[in-house]
């Protein structure tokens, strides 16, 4: 298997782990409020209007799965459900653009990713 069917598959593991993690810390919420926090990431993407390298810079900071995993330790040091389960519906977002090939981003252009090219060619 090539180094980028693992980095996919280890996605959709994250993904699955982090859509675990808000279920048991935030069972009640409702779809819409699930929705809403697995797309916010994206929005990292309006940095591109400032440029290709400082969108990638932000899309690629908002994409790290550190971010998440930091969130959801926070929220058990500080006993909120709500931290533990945006961090794992952060985790999942990533996950899913892992394991769907949308991998972090270079500065030459979004369709460019550590995961090689996205989107159809012209």
């Amino acid at each position: 298997m090539s180094a980028v069917l693992w980095q996919r598959t280890e996605g959709a593991g994250l993904a699955l782990g982090g859509l675990l993690i808000a279920a048991l810390a935030a069972p009640g919420w409702g779809v819409a409020v699930w929705l809403a926090i697995l797309l916010a990431p994206d929005l990292a993407m309006l940095g591109y209007l400032a440029g290709t390298r400082a969108g990638a810079a932000l899309y690629n900071l908002v994409h790290l799965y550190a971010l998440p995993f930091l969130l959801a330790a926070a929220g058990v040091a500080l006993g909120s459900t709500g931290l533990i389960a945006g961090g794992g519906l952060w985790l999942a977002h990533i996950g899913i653009d892992r394991a769907l090939g949308y991998g972090l981003k270079l500065p030459s252009g979004f369709r460019d990713t550590h995961l090689g090219r996205i989107g159809r060619e012209s």
